[in-house]
């Protein structure tokens, strides 16, 4: 499981970019990195979805019909549970610290805080840790490490070092997410056959992730955390 790892270094490699960089990237770069990521984005959640989609057609049909559902539930499920208002006050809390820099005193703490509520709660990387777990699929979590390292190169600029400190508790949050997916629900998931539908409604929620980072539609993403939940629970009952 090296997803946490991959993350880990991107934010340190991000950090030792931003440390050693004299200026911020031009427009035209910013908005071509903008574009690779969000398409490959798209490409790890079609990917995902495609790779756990099998049999004949209407079998696939119904795997397909079955891990859309379970999206749109775990989106309810989501709104019931406030997830993604808890999200948000996270984000506003991290928004603020980064707004404020270095306090007076000279602590640059802020930067480490907002970088370590910033990266864990993202849903992206939550996403990735479940699939890294289920069977070591990682490209998620890199994917993450890219974003959360531009993230950082910026960070460090502000609150220089501290901020690369960030990239302990993201390697001990998601690799203990991706150690517990695998030790305790893959004996489960695997006996009764269910990992591709976690999978299938995974590769969903990433898809989606792909219209946040394109800023094509804002998308309420930590609402569809449950998905990964009721995904397996719809295949028992209804497959």
């Amino acid at each position: 499981m090296i997803g946490a790892f991959l993350n880990a270094l991107g934010i340190l490699l991000g950090a030792l970019a931003g440390l050693a960089g004299r200026g911020e990237l031009s427009a035209r770069t910013q908005g071509w990195l903008k574009s690779a990521l969000g398409a490959f984005t798209a490409f790890c959640g079609l990917q995902l979805v495609w790779q756990n989609i099998g049999g004949g057609f209407f079998h696939a049909l119904k795997q397909l019909l079955l891990a859309g559902l379970a999206v749109v539930l775990g989106n309810l499920l989501g709104k019931i549970l406030g997830l993604q208002k808890i999200s948000n006050r996270l984000g506003r809390y991290a928004a603020g610290l980064l707004a404020s820099g270095p306090s007076a005193t000279g602590k640059k703490s802020g930067g480490f805080i907002a970088g370590t509520i910033l990266f864990c709660a993202a849903p992206l990387g939550i996403v990735g840790a479940v699939t890294d777990g289920l069977g070591g699929y990682f490209f998620p979590l890199a994917l993450k490490a890219v974003m959360d390292g531009l993230a950082t190169a910026g960070f460090v600029k502000i609150f220089r070092w501290p901020a690369a400190l960030a990239a302990v508790p993201v390697f001990f949050f998601l690799n203990d997410i991706a150690l517990a997916v695998h030790a305790f629900a893959l004996p489960w998931l695997d006996t009764h056959h269910l990992v591709p539908a976690v999978n299938a409604a995974a590769g969903l929620v990433i898809g989606a992730t792909a219209l946040v980072v394109l800023a094509v539609r804002r998308v309420e993403l930590a609402n569809y955390l449950p998905a990964l939940v009721v995904a397996p629970l719809l295949a028992r009952w209804l497959g």
